[in-house]
């Protein structure tokens, strides 16, 4: 990838969140803009490797990209929203590192509501009646399979950073403190690309 295609897919997902300005994210008091931005800045503030950054940027990317006649949860996003971003990621060229924590960052809620009673008490509103669409809690056979994935770590921390960002009015930085490094992940997918899923 040239530095001019990164540079042209990087601005073409910053401006899919800039246009979700206001869009609204499932009834949580955010737009799917500020939720995208909370995420990235405490990603940053934990500091994240730069591929969990742009994946904290991106996560619900599918929600925005599927296009207005894309199936719906009850009016609560895009089904398969993570599998429709993940793969949208995927074409525009970012490594698996950043697609696979992408992709799996439904089926972490879903490991952590059947493994934590303490985590499923704490979901949102929202966040429940989307659970009902993604395939509810997690069994013990499931929790055992997602535990040998090797982003198990990084996944349970995007998960957190996804959890928390939800507060209305709070000043973070825009999508153009996050210009450079995604398009540093773009422009250099071809080596970490070939990196397995666990490096960090």
């Amino acid at each position: 990838m040239t530095p001019e295609e990164a540079n042209a897919r990087a601005a073409s997902l910053l401006g899919l969140l800039e246009a979700a300005r206001s869009a609204d994210y499932i009834g949580e008091g955010v737009s799917q803009l500020e939720h995208a931005l909370q995420a990235a800045a405490l990603a940053r503030a934990a500091g994240a490797p730069g591929h969990e950054v742009v994946a904290a940027l991106l996560h619900d990317i599918g929600h925005l990209c599927a296009g207005p006649h894309a199936p719906s949860m009850n009016g609560c996003g895009v089904v398969r929203h993570e599998e429709i971003g993940a793969d949208h990621l995927a074409a525009l060229g970012l490594a698996a590192r950043v697609v696979e924590l992408v992709r799996g960052h439904v089926a972490t809620k879903r490991y952590l509501v059947g493994a934590d009673a303490r985590y499923a008490a704490r979901l949102s509103v929202s966040s429940r009646e989307t659970l009902r669409h993604q395939g509810g809690p997690m069994d013990e056979r499931e929790r055992r399979t997602f535990e040998a994935h090797p982003q198990l770590r990084a996944l349970l921390r995007l998960r957190a950073w996804d959890d928390a960002a939800k507060i209305p009015d709070l000043p973070v930085d825009g999508v153009a403190a996050y210009a450079e490094l995604l398009r540093a992940e773009l422009f250099s997918a071809e080596t970490t690309r070939s990196l397995p899923l666990g490096a960090e």
